[in-house]
């Protein structure tokens, strides 16, 4: 099943038709997206027994597919050649940091660049169906909603300002964190494991890997990070990036207006954003 977010509606995605949730469902469930993941079982079990298309989709208005996550978790140096471009070793326990929830934004559209220094980083995001606490690694999927494809936006800059180098602030900016353009759910969403991703700077490679270079799986993740936190519906966590981001580039390479930052994980499918000056 694909989920998206339609002008603010909890749309099923068929093809090119979508089934508005609060419509077919005769309001036994809401409009809201975000409202889904408080009752998953049982809006995914009513989702399965298939509905008539009552629209058209219209990527132009997708927004967030976790509109206002509670929690959301951010792992740094989950890839081996990213940590090896950013010049540190591997990591012995998962890098945690967050993203606000005020940078999170939809699949397509304008974000501004503060300044001259923002970087770009494909990942695959998981988004929690139901709450985790000290949950074992081997049941960690059955508390996973879905998959789909998110950018960890980052101001080099302030992150690295300061000792030690802080990370949430400088990745939270408005629009730094853009998810979409769907929620696919696990039986749709390929293997996990194995999943190609990648980013594009007008049309060229920047980003180019796989999910199988992983550090730390996502069921590792959610293990870890239930031990400490309970993790809710609708939580998101950011899995890392692969090597190709501009700071491990010589020269640095950043993102500049105009530039069209283009974000797609196989299966999960592609974002699309035009970096703009800032509003004055």
């Amino acid at each position: 099943m694909r989920l998206a977010n339609q002008g603010g509606r909890l749309v099923i995605v068929t093809g090119d038709e979508v089934v508005d949730v609060a419509t077919a469902s005769e309001g036994q469930f809401g409009p809201d997206p975000q409202s889904a993941y408080d009752v998953w079982a049982a809006f995914t079990a009513w989702a399965a027994q298939g509905h008539a298309p009552t629209g058209k989709l219209e990527e132009a208005i997708l927004g967030p597919v976790t509109p206002r996550p509670r929690q959301i978790f951010a792992v740094g140096l989950n890839y081996a050649d990213h940590a090896a471009e950013s010049g540190h070793p591997l990591p012995e326990y998962p890098m945690v940091f967050t993203k606000f929830v005020t940078s999170i934004t939809g699949p397509y559209g304008d974000i501004a660049l503060p300044s001259a220094n923002v970087d770009w980083e494909v990942e695959l995001v998981a988004v929690i169906g139901k709450p985790a606490t000290a949950v074992r690694p081997e049941d960690a999927w059955e508390h996973v909603a879905g998959l789909t494809v998110g950018q960890d936006i980052s101001e080099r800059e302030v992150q690295r300002r300061g000792q030690p180098a802080q990370f949430s602030l400088a990745k939270s900016y408005p629009g730094f964190g853009p998810v979409g353009p769907y929620l696919v759910t696990l039986d749709e969403a390929g293997d996990p494991a194995n999943l190609a991703l990648t980013c594009s700077i007008n049309g060229e490679v920047m980003q180019d890997g796989n999910t199988s270079s992983m550090v730390f799986s996502i069921p590792e993740l959610i293990g870890y990070l239930s031990g400490v936190c309970t993790l809710l519906p609708g939580d998101l966590i950011f899995t890392g990036t692969p090597p190709g981001v501009g700071m491990g580039r010589k020269p640095p390479r950043y993102l500049a207006t105009g530039d069209l930052l283009e974000t797609s994980i196989d299966g999960l499918g592609t974002m699309r954003h035009r970096l703009i000056s800032p509003s004055v």
